[in-house]
């Protein structure tokens, strides 16, 4: 595959409206206005537009320019009517990407523009990036699959279950696999019952400030929603097999990302934490309420500047586009990118086909469910057409992250889409406004 730089000019860099024609009382430009202005003139001289990934027309893949134009009208107008404040959108196609548009601002307040290399909180986009590292020590036969956990954290055979108000034995442990799948009944506070949930808020699961290990030793005392095996909850399962990858391999789980995942693959702004050298690229995060976008985390003040004590398999990580789809062209490109492999077509199998044992049910968030809609080892995987996302087709698998980043791939198209922004709660507009536009957007 070749990979070529390719340097374009983002759509953020035009002049914004604040900086016309004004009296000369009002040509005194603004503190922030000057900030505007600084970081587009840096990112030009220091090439920060310039990215690093496999490239193409879009008529050269199959895609047709002019339908794209439609997703940078939707986007234009998600910003217009106050959804998000910025966003990236990449489109990949037979593993060239053809369409690769920023939007809008990263910092409304300072009036900073989104950039082809501004750093995103993804979240449970980390969840793929674990489970891929889980499947890299299954094929070194460091660890299996059906492993119980008991294997790599003691403590955690004695765990329960919690059923009609009380503790009782499991029929097995939860496995390695159980934990990729989400079938181990461990879950998140906020989706549980009240005695699961202070089981967790006791044993600390998920305080960064507490250690990978140390905290997966310490939920032995934390009920499961249900026996391993049995069903589908979304939760803490992938922060857990971020202490099994750590236990398996003898390295801190950062680490491993770091020297077996991210060096290799060129993700060199993929981290636990911003360094204070990138801290001018990182993009504030916003709550939407009633029509209302407010900031809830500012870059300059972050948690994100600190390296946390705790590393989150499940959802601590920050990337950028350029980042995140080259774990993407990897992994639809079978698991090899740029002539290395990292896993092999068997387990990028498993992790794009559906995996939920029999009876287990659909990907379900209390009362919603996804119907037609499994999970592999480490993707959803859509399964069958139904009411949920009917812009969607069988065969698709992806996931997104709590700011409303999502990614989704299309096997059968060779397509790859993915979308960043930073607004919560988890919202699917951006997602479903671009999906059926983008697959209008084929023509072979």
């Amino acid at each position: 595959m070749d990979v070529i730089l390719y340097c374009k000019e983002s759509r953020t860099k035009r002049l914004p409206t604040f900086v016309g024609k004004r009296s000369a009382e009002s040509m005194k430009i603004s503190y922030r206005s000057l900030l505007f202005l600084l970081s587009i003139l840096g990112s030009v001289l220091n090439g920060q537009t310039t990215v690093l990934l496999p490239m193409a027309k879009p008529e050269a893949v199959g895609l047709g320019p002019k339908k794209l134009e439609a997703v940078d009208k939707k986007m234009e107008a998600l910003i217009e009517e106050n959804r998000l404040t910025g966003g990236t959108v990449v489109i990949a196609r037979k593993g060239k990407v053809a369409h690769f548009e920023t939007y809008g601002l990263r910092n409304r307040e300072e009036e900073l523009p989104v950039e082809k290399d501004t750093i995103f909180r993804i979240y449970s986009m980390t969840k793929a990036i674990t489970s891929m590292a889980a499947l890299m020590l299954s094929e070194e036969e460091k660890l299996d699959l059906d492993d119980p956990l008991s294997k790599f954290f003691p403590p955690l055979k004695k765990m329960k279950v919690w059923k009609d108000g009380n503790l009782i034995d499991t029929e097995r442990e939860a496995t390695v696999a159980d934990l990729l799948r989400h079938t181990s009944g461990l879950t998140y506070g906020w989706m549980s019952s009240k005695p699961i949930r202070e089981a967790l808020r006791s044993a600390g699961v998920l305080d960064r400030n507490k250690k990978l290990v140390p905290m997966m030793n310490g939920m032995g005392e934390v009920p499961l929603q249900f026996q391993p095996g049995s069903d589908w909850v979304y939760g803490c399962s992938t922060d857990v097999l971020g202490g099994v990858v750590e236990v398996a391999s003898g390295m801190p789980f950062d680490k491993f990302l770091e020297e077996r995942i991210f060096k290799p693959l060129k993700m060199k702004d993929t981290g636990f934490y911003v360094s204070a050298k990138k801290v001018n690229r990182f993009a504030a995060n916003y709550n939407y309420r009633k029509g209302k976008l407010t900031m809830i985390d500012d870059p300059k003040t972050s948690s994100y500047l600190e390296n946390p004590a705790f590393k989150s398999g499940g959802g601590g990580l920050c990337s950028t586009a350029t980042d995140y789809m080259r774990f993407l062209l990897m992994i639809e490109n079978g698991g090899k990118f740029e002539g290395k492999k990292y896993l092999s077509k068997k387990s990028v199998k498993l992790m794009t086909t559906n995996q939920i044992p029999k009876g287990g049910g659909w990907v379900t968030f209390g009362e919603q469910v996804r119907e037609g809609v499994g999970f592999g080892h480490g993707f959803s995987v859509r399964v069958k057409m139904s009411k949920w996302d009917p812009n969607g087709r069988v065969g698709e698998y992806g996931w997104g992250g709590a700011a409303s980043t999502h990614y989704w791939i299309s096997p059968k198209d060779n397509l790859i889409v993915l979308t960043l922004e930073q607004v919560m709660p988890y919202s699917f507009n951006t997602e479903w406004a671009l999906k059926g536009l983008i697959y209008d957007a084929l023509v072979d």
